[in-house]
């Protein structure tokens, strides 16, 4: 699918300053500027990422969704840097959905993976350097001298001779004539501005002040509020609905079936949710009424004694293990979990004959898009899809269902829809973290060294859903990430996954696999090392000899965290590393646990991360924050419910978060290695629980294989 951006619409965007576009060719990416464009050929599909204008504003278009991990800062401040703007002159806009804005790594526009500084940071860098670069042929020319005589100064550029400064905004119509520099010269590090240091976000003053628009506050005259009963189990069919009740309600305007319910559009969204309660839908033939947490973890336990896929194999694991007299076999559990997003699901569409508006907080606008197009038999380009900001995505809004919904009640009624889930729908009917269930067997030799790691995955597949061309010989490489590159020097290692196929829908999760992953390997090679009788930290170590960046990082979550010191009476320490999406994370966690209710109180986390270059040091202590948080809610409280044939988990009454006086002191520490850029939304988060449940161990002596660590939990395995 191909969504053109005419050179009208673009030379109508920039105005009369200096603008560059990134163009799309067959051979990569090219920079232009508008007065090229109009004569490009008709190849070419810009994208707008910088405009400088005669007010001296500079506008950078930001491409990726902002869910609180502060893109609409970090990608302006890398054109901004290289362009030497004035800071408090930048501004940042959302791009439409187009393939013109498409990920120029993924070849989507969509936002996921803590891939976004990673994969626009040099495309970025390029366009800030070359407008730098024509501002400064403008203003030599102007002054007929030499470029070499000119230089930049925070959105001017100044004569070295004669000192005479001219801004940006004077130099922007006469830059735009000139040909963009393919290849511009980047700056080095030692001259950087604004990477590498703490600025303040961009969108701080909006939210704040109330004035940042969400999905759920958008508003289009006329519209109708929508609102659907949904059947309580999986596959179950609608058996009866009072239609007739639902429209006698005051402001109902329609009732709509659709694949996922029975919709109720009314005038406001009250009268929606009384009008679907008049329904009274009753349901019947769930397809799996036997469904149950028990029931699931039965079917992940036989599907462990099936043999599986291998995705590793080094050395012979069998004969170690046969050979060894010291070794462990144990297995790991972990729930169903939900996103639990602050802004549940919300989509307003409007849907007209000769075009379309959609208004959501999505991750995914690329697919969406398509999806609007498939729907509606519109052109890419009538079709115009405006990305909010998201209240939390954590992978949830990559996916397009509370889109389609508002999309086909737009179509159905002929009118704008607005659809709100309630809280009770938003759990009750996520993509899930899948559910994992891992064995795990392992070998230490007398001298206390680590001679075989054995790991069995048992877990749904998120990518054959979702993108089943990448999966690679049957293996889901989400479901084994963290082990099949495990980092820990062991001679012998084998790594099996075996994929379950459940009527639970999964997705991704933050994290995804790691989330998982990050659990089950940090607490069985504490596990290893108690069993070798040594240091947890020591251990790791001596299997990290050769992975210099995995070494830093735990010696420096250490070290801050005063690791081998003393604590408060009753107090222990647990530590756990994990690499993921390219960034380095270790973590130190303080807990005590009260002997009589199990309850685990974490006192104090201490965060290491090496995510190689950094753009936005407060951006990324913010991220690791925030992942520690999410990480210690899944740990100790969160789990679906599952029963008769569906979810009964309802709200945070039953579905429990962690509290705010339940948040623990953070304190973070940024390794700076200068190595390639690392994602930072999500590598903080796969430590944490392995770290708790570390020391919980070293608190209690009772080891935690199964998630959430809740009261209950952590007295069986006390007394166990």
């Amino acid at each position: 699918m191909k969504t053109e951006l005419t050179r009208r619409q673009f030379l109508k965007m920039t105005g009369t300053g200096l603008a560059i576009a990134v163009a799309a060719t067959s051979t990569g990416f090219r920079l232009l500027s508008a007065a090229e464009l109009e004569n490009a050929g008709p190849g070419f599909r810009p994208s707008v990422w910088l405009e400088v204008r005669p007010d001296n504003i500079v506008v950078v278009t930001v491409n990726k969704s902002e869910m609180g991990q502060g893109v609409y800062t970090s990608l302006p401040m890398i054109v901004a840097d290289e362009l030497d703007a004035d800071w408090k002159n930048v501004r940042m806009e959302v791009a439409p959905a187009a393939d013109a804005y498409k990920d120029p790594a993924w070849g989507t526009q969509s936002t996921g993976g803590s891939s976004s500084i990673r994969h626009m940071y040099e495309p970025l860098r390029k366009a800030g350097a070359a407008a730098r670069e024509m501002l400064l042929i403008a203003a030599a020319r102007k002054w007929n001298v030499a470029v070499k005589g000119c230089a930049v100064d925070l959105g001017r550029v100044k004569n070295l001779k004669t000192n005479r400064m001219l801004t940006y905004g004077k130099l922007s119509v006469d830059a735009a004539k000139l040909q963009v520099p393919q290849n511009p010269t980047l700056k080095k590090e030692s001259q950087f501005r604004y990477i590498g240091k703490e600025i303040p976000r961009l969108d701080m003053h909006d939210k704040v002040n109330g004035l940042a628009q969400f999905g759920i506050d958008s508003f289009v005259p006329g519209m109708l509020y929508a609102a659907i009963a949904r059947p309580p189990a999986y596959g179950a069919d609608l058996a009866s609905a009072d239609k007739d009740a639902a429209r006698a309600v005051a402001g109902v305007q329609a009732v709509v079936p659709i694949q996922s319910g029975m919709a109720v559009c009314a005038d406001t969204i009250d009268a929606a949710w009384k009008g679907r309660d008049a329904l009274k839908a009753n349901w019947q033939d769930p397809k799996y009424p036997a469904l149950s947490n028990a029931s699931l973890e039965k079917d992940f336990a036989d599907r462990m004694n099936a043999n599986g896929i291998i995705a590793r194999n080094d050395g012979n694991v069998q004969d170690a293990l046969n050979a060894a007299s010291n070794k462990i076999d144990v297995t790991y559990l972990l729930p169903y979990l939900s996103h639990a997003t602050m802004e549940p699901m919300n989509c307003t569409v409007d849907v007209r004959k000769d075009s379309c508006d959609i208004w959501a907080p999505t991750q995914n606008q690329s697919g969406v898009l398509a999806l609007a197009a498939e729907l509606t038999g519109l052109k890419p380009g009538q079709i115009n899809v405006h990305t909010t900001f998201l209240g939390g995505g954590f992978g949830r809004r990559f996916e397009r269902d509370f889109v389609e919904e508002a999309l086909l009640l737009s179509l159905s009624t002929g009118k704008p829809v607005k659809l709100v889930w309630k809280r009770e729908e938003d759990i009750r009917n996520d993509f899930y973290r899948p559910m994992n269930m891992s064995r795990l067997q392992g070998a230490v030799d007398k001298a206390g060294r680590a001679v075989a790691w054995s790991h069995k995955i048992v877990c749904p597949s998120i990518f054959a859903r979702v993108f089943p061309q990448m999966m690679k010989e049957g293996i889901d490489s989400a479901a084994v990430e963290g082990v099949r590159d495990l980092e820990y020097e062991i001679p012998n290692v084998a790594v099996e996954y075996m994929r379950i196929d459940t009527p639970v829908p999964v997705g991704f999760w933050r994290s995804v696999g790691s989330s998982h992953n990050g659990f089950t390997v940090e607490s069985f090679v504490d596990e290893l090392s108690h069993a070798a009788q040594k240091d947890p930290l020591e251990f790791r170590l001596g299997l990290l000899r050769n992975h210099p960046r995995a070494y830093k990082v735990l010696e420096v979550a250490a070290e801050k965290a005063g690791w081998g010191k003393p604590l408060a009476r009753g107090q222990a320490r647990g530590i756990a590393y994990q690499l993921s999406f390219g960034s380095y994370v270790a973590q130190v966690a303080e807990v005590s646990v009260n002997n009589k209710s199990g309850a685990i109180t974490v006192h104090k986390v201490t965060c290491a991360v090496d995510c190689g270059s950094t753009v936005n040091p407060a951006i990324v202590s913010a991220q690791m924050m925030g992942c520690i948080t999410m990480g210690l809610s899944a740990a100790l409280k969160e789990k679906i419910e599952i029963a008769n044939g569906g979810i009964k988990s309802e709200n945070f009454a039953d579905y429990e978060l962690l509290r705010m006086e339940e948040a623990p002191e953070v304190d973070v520490h940024i390794v700076k290695s200068g190595e390639q850029l690392g994602g930072i939304g999500e590598p903080g988060l796969p430590p944490v629980a392995p770290a708790v449940a570390n020391a919980v161990f070293k608190a209690t002596g009772a080891r935690i294989r199964q998630l959430p660590m809740k009261p209950e939990t952590v007295l069986a395995a006390m007394k166990g």
